[in-house]
């Protein structure tokens, strides 16, 4: 039975967050927890506890939301029970009708099906088998998405468990999620039967494949027969047509064939001739040859006549040799012609193709009989007549040589070629290429003329058979002859396909392979030439660059930039510059990062610059990837490349600066109403963020191309002359420099370009900033440091100086400007008081991190703080106006670790300074400046001074101060620390003003979540001791303000940690002593409270008070809330309404407080302060934002 509960229990649980039926889960989430079933909601709890699904900020807001009227939901929820009561009756008699239906429909499922006619019958009778498997097949896996009709019979199955199962919450809220249909009403349908769910489960478990095909799919069995028939008429009426064109064709193809039988039957009658031809010519060879023999016969008979004979033998033999060269070289015209004629026949049929073995084995079998020929006349000649004989064996040799070398004419050299009975070998000698023949005592057989086509075309047809029977990792050892068919195969298809098999080598290649595939296609691409690169190898890369594996992309990233150096140039900025452009949208991050390394290394093969601002569109779309390895590589690898490249380094700074400013512009303004400081400031987006981030640091990587191009540009060649390469690298912009450039006689626009157009951009970025922005303020703050660094102390005391100081509104020195940008630099300056307050809250952090910030600046930096914090407050002067502005600035500053002894320094002179608002400014500072240090500095410049501040006898600086110890302690929970933190707070509460105890416990409570049990327990304790002594006499508004805070801080410690001890002797006398006075109470808070009380002491509670609890606590602004509230369950128990009670279901017994979940005191306490996580209160080493 457990096991069944858990089954149901998890299908509606995935139903629910699947249809994102979200209240009734979450409702059904505090069942299941009520109830112990905690296995079941296992999931739930995963779901709702996701930060990304529901953001800490939205439920915040959510609980600051008010509770509807109490009188307003008891309305409503008479109102529902009387619709409820209606509901039931409607129910009682669709279920009636359901019952009724049920029985008409089994008795028409009983009932023979109607035959189908015509071609229905006979689809059914073929496909018969075919469909049955599919549709068992598909029964449970393939049921395509949740129609509308199955949804709505599954929304009352699962309310109707619900009910059934005791989760009435749940299901009140489930009415309320599903808006768009009445569940009391389920439509008659053969599925609304009772306890539907449990049938359909039972059904599952217990049906076969039959009943099921029976059951679930008769109606889809209908509709796949119809389109089947459907289907079938269509291909009935494209086989007609096509039956008419398949007509044509074969009449088109007969007349081809006749033509080649035709052709074929020419070819044999010219191959016979030939063969008659060639038997002619060899008894005419075998006639010369006897002659020769005779001819030696009779030298030996005539010694003193040599000299005469063998100037006859010597006129007969050159005579027959040229004849006979004649004749062979005809021969071997014709069959070379009937050899080609022959591959291209070869296709129409088997009879070409037999016709040819039959010439090559006539071939074989004439080379034999002619070398059986020049063999069966051995050369006995007697040693008398020696030249005679040298005569002679020249001729013998020129002849033989001719017949090698006809012979050779067709082969690959060299080859050998070896069996059981002869040793064919060839090799090449210094004068000519000999034919050695070594035979066994067998004829020997020559290698045919063909045999290295014929390799090759082997080679080729078994290669793709072989390559998926080797292993992964040996398969680059086929390369070489993969490479060797593709280099001379003679098809073109049989290449593309053998390329194909080159690139698909491997599966999914590694980086290695992916190299030792790259290498090969390279050194193929060197041996075959630019056409066929682009012919053959490109189109692979073009096919694949959409495949479903990444490495196999990735591979084709890589081919771009290794192979373009070997096609033509006009293809590389046309078909390779398209495959990257198509490549750089691919979604794997590995892929763009290839296209962007890749594209660098094709720009510099680029004919010309034409397509130079199409690659500064793809060099921007890199650089502002999502992904942070693709920005790496492109700004490391392809911003340099396209600047070496192109040379527009400024029309790149322009376009940059252009993207920056529209990037936050076309963001949301933080307000709508005009003329006011949030509506000139922009909500930015996470891509929008990404985006600026990334075009600032790629803006801060071009400044030393920026600095080089300004130094070669300069217009002053006296000092461009006077520079050494041992002066240092800010030497060149010197004063001298500067006021040369300040006399405006000449032209300079890339230093221009600096202070004027780029200061400028990037101070209307900075206002466009609010103020928690500071990960973007960091980077134009490092770019900032990095032209002073970069340009020298001179250009940063002498421009960028005045430059920000006009900004902020302060008075500069201009003399160092020409007259024409002075106008345009004063224009920088606040002209409202809305730009002083924008310049003071979004500049001035850059002023003193960016400016004053450098390291040879820190005493400058000293004396303007001094200036702002100090003398502005004394004077009463602009700064005083805008105390919250100047310490979020400062606050700014002190994220830079170094400038920390200088902030605390200016920081003690304002503690014990006796100017009020100094001191009240000081306190204010140092709560800011906590989260930026760390414990050490804390204990001995931050406590040291809030001690002092904290005994000062003016309120207002004590209250301030109080603060201040809230953000220690929440940052830091040494021992020592929070030691001192509760000797200050018992100080704070000696004088027992009403003030300070709500100053006292509002700090601590901020802390609760982050600090350790000690200064938990010292908060409890202390408003137990506050609870004790309540007063009834005091007044009203007081006692409600002292009881909200107490409120506050219960619910807060509830949702921690706390001991067995502290909750028996404080927790739960203080929720005791807070209800006691309950009309200072806040009903919500009356209600959290006790249920706090019910929990925490281990007594039962009922499971819809719980939920009634926790959702009033939440505030959640949803109709489930019309159920909950005084107007609800309490008011009736306080009415003592015998009917209003609800039936309490059977649970398990609560648990005790030792076993309360922390989820459970999450969502009923600080909800979403809690979601963000303990891991907040770092002890030692809390988190500040990267310098």
């Amino acid at each position: 039975m457990d096991v069944e509960r858990s089954s149901l229990c998890n299908c509606v649980v995935n139903f629910l967050l699947e249809e994102n039926y979200l209240l009734s889960a979450f409702e059904l989430l505090h069942e299941l927890l009520d109830d112990g079933r905690d296995a079941q909601a296992i999931r739930l709890k995963d779901y709702f506890s996701d930060p990304s699904q529901f953001p800490p900020d939205q439920i915040s807001r959510f609980n600051t939301l008010r509770v509807a009227d109490p009188q307003s939901l008891l309305e409503e929820k008479e109102a529902l029970e009387e619709k409820l009561a209606i509901s039931e009756y409607e129910l009682r008699l669709a279920q009636e009708d359901i019952l009724r239906l049920k029985a008409e429909v089994e008795k028409k499922a009983d009932s023979p099906p109607v035959e189908l006619h015509g071609s229905n019958v006979n689809v059914s009778a073929s496909n018969g088998p075919t469909l049955q498997q599919s549709k068992r097949d598909s029964l449970f896996t393939d049921l395509g998405p949740l129609k509308e009709n199955e949804r709505r019979d599954l929304n009352c199955a699962v309310k109707e468990y619900l009910l059934l199962a005791g989760y009435r919450l749940t299901t009140m809220t489930f009415y309320e999620e599903v808006a768009d249909q009445n569940l009391d009403h389920w439509q008659k349908s053969p599925a609304c039967v009772p306890d539907a769910l449990r049938h359909y489960y039972y059904q599952y478990l217990s049906s076969t494949d039959e009943a099921a095909e029976e059951k679930i799919s008769i109606l889809r069995e209908n509709e796949s027969l119809q389109k089947e028939n459907e289907r079938l008429n269509h291909e009935k009426d494209s086989l007609h047509k096509n039956k008419d064109v398949a007509e044509g064709q074969m009449m088109a193809l007969t007349k081809s064939l006749e033509t080649l039988q035709k052709d074929l039957k020419d070819k044999e009658i010219l191959v016979k001739n030939l063969k008659q031809s060639l038997e002619l010519e060899r008894t005419q060879l075998n006639d010369c040859r006897a002659e020769i023999t005779s001819l030696k016969m009779h030298i030996e008979g005539s010694r003193s006549g040599k000299g005469q004979i063998a100037g006859d033998i010597e006129h007969l033999q050159s005579q027959s040799i040229a004849n006979y060269k004649e004749e062979i070289k005809s021969l071997q015209m014709e069959i070379e012609s009937l050899k080609a004629k022959s591959l291209i026949a070869r296709s129409p049929g088997e009879l070409v193709n037999c016709e040819n073995e039959n010439l090559q084995s006539e071939d074989k079998v004439v080379e034999i009989h002619e070398d059986s020929a020049i063999m069966s006349h051995p050369m006995n000649l007697v040693p008398g007549v020696s030249d005679v004989e040298d005569t002679t064996s020249l001729t013998e040799q020129k002849f033989e040589d001719i017949n090698d070398r006809s012979e050779e004419l067709t082969l690959e050299p060299p080859m050998n070629y070896t069996n059981d009975n002869s040793s064919i070998q060839f090799s090449h000698h210094p004068d000519n290429s000999l034919l050695d023949i070594k035979s066994n005592g067998q004829r020997s057989e020559p290698v045919p003329g063909n045999m290295g086509l014929e390799t090759i075309q082997v080679l080729s047809d078994a290669l793709p058979k072989i390559v998926p029977y080797v292993l992964i990792n040996h398969r680059e050892e086929l390369l070489p002859l993969i490479m060797c068919a593709i280099e001379r195969h003679p098809d073109s298809s049989t290449r593309d396909s053998l390329t194909h098999t080159l690139f698909n080598l491997i599966k999914r290649p590694d980086e290695q392979q992916r190299k030792i595939i790259m290498d090969a296609c390279v050194s193929l691409a060197k041996n075959v030439g630019e056409m066929r690169t682009e012919s053959e190898l490109l189109p692979q890369c073009w096919e694949q660059i959409n495949h479903t594996y990444e490495e196999r992309r990735l591979l084709v990233a890589q081919s771009c930039g290794e192979l373009a150096e070997f096609v033509r140039p006009e293809i590389r900025d046309s078909l390779i510059l398209s495959i990257v452009q198509q490549l750089i949208e691919d979604s794997a991050t590995v892929v763009r990062e290839a296209a962007a390394h890749n594209l660098a290394l094709l720009l510099p093969q680029f004919p010309n610059m034409d397509k130079y601002f199409k690659v500064e569109e793809l060099m921007f779309q890199l650089v502002c990837d999502p992904s942070g390895v693709v920005v790496e590589t492109s700004l490391k690898e392809l911003v340099p490349a396209v600047i070496h490249w192109g040379k527009r380094l400024d029309s790149i700074l322009r376009l940059l600066l252009s993207h920056i400013l529209s990037s936050a512009q076309r963001c949301a303004p933080l307000s709508g109403v005009q003329g006011t400081v949030e509506s000139r400031l922009r909500v930015l987006g996470e891509r929008e963020r990404w985006n600026i981030d990334v075009l600032l640091r790629m803006l801060t990587e071009l400044l030393p191309s920026l600095r080089q191009k300004a130094i070669d540009t300069c217009p002053f060649p006296s000092v461009t002359g006077s520079l050494t390469t041992s002066e240092p690298v800010d030497a060149f912009f010197s004063t001298s420099l500067l006021e040369l450039y300040a006399g405006g006689h000449v032209e300079w626009p890339v230093f221009d370009w600096l202070h004027t157009d780029c200061f400028g951009d990037l101070i209307q970025l900075a206002c466009l900033l609010p103020q928690k922005e500071d990960n973007l303020r960091h980077r134009i703050t490092k770019f900032l440091l990095a032209v002073s660094e970069l340009f020298g102390d001179h250009y940063l005391t002498h421009i960028m100086w005045p430059v920000f100081l006009v900004t902020v509104g302060d008075d500069a020195n201009l003399i160092y400007f020409p007259s024409s940008i002075q106008s345009r630099i004063k224009g920088l300056g606040p002209k409202t008081s809305v730009d002083e307050k924008l310049a003071i809250m979004c500049v001035l952090p850059l002023l003193l991190a960016g400016i004053l910030g450098a390291s040879s600046r820190k005493e400058q930096l000293a004396e303007y703080l001094r200036k702002l914090l100090v003398q502005s407050t004394v004077k009463e002067g602009w700064s005083a106006n805008r105390t919250a502005e100047i310490i979020d600035a400062v606050r700014f500053l002190c994220t830079f670790d170094e400038h920390h002894g200088i902030i605390f320094n200016i920081l003690w002179e304002m503690v014990v300074s006796s100017n009020i608002n100094m001191k009240m400014s000081a306190a204010n500072l140092l709560k800011v400046l906590v989260p930026y240090i760390d414990a050490k500095v804390a204990s001995t410049h931050v406590l040291p001074a809030l001690v002092t501040l904290g005994s000062d006898q003016n309120l207002s600086v004590k209250y301030a101060s109080i603060d201040a110890f809230g953000a220690v302690a929440q940052h830091f929970k040494t021992d020592m620390i929070v030691d001192k933190i509760r000797v200050q707070m018992d100080a704070f509460l000696e004088d027992g003003s009403h003030e300070a105890t709500i100053a006292v416990i509002r700090a601590l409570v901020v802390a609760v979540p982050h600090t350790t049990d000690r200064l938990r327990d010292y908060l409890l304790s202390k408003i137990f001791q506050f609870t004790n002594s309540l007063t009834p006499g005091t007044e009203v508004m007081r006692r409600r303000e002292r009881a909200n805070v107490f409120c506050e801080s219960i619910r807060a410690l509830d949702a921690t940690d706390l001991s067995a001890t502290s909750v028996r002797d404080l927790l739960l006398p203080t929720i005791q002593n807070l209800l006691k006075d309950s009309d200072s109470l806040d009903p919500a808070h009356k209600e959290a409270l006790e249920i706090i009380m019910k929990e925490r002491s281990g007594g039962t509670f009922e499971t819809i008070s719980k939920v009634m609890g926790m959702s009033a606590h939440l505030g959640l602004p949803s109709s489930v809330s019309s159920f909950f509230g005084e107007g609800g369950l309490l008011g009736k128990r306080e009415s003592g309404d015998p009917q209003a009670e609800i039936v309490e279901l059977p649970k398990p017994e609560s648990p005790t407080p030792a076993e309360d979940t922390r989820f459970r005191r999450i969502m009923r306490g600080n909800f979403g302060e809690m979601l963000r996580g303990k891991g907040k209160g770092n002890e030692e080493a809390p988190h500040r934002p990267a310098s």
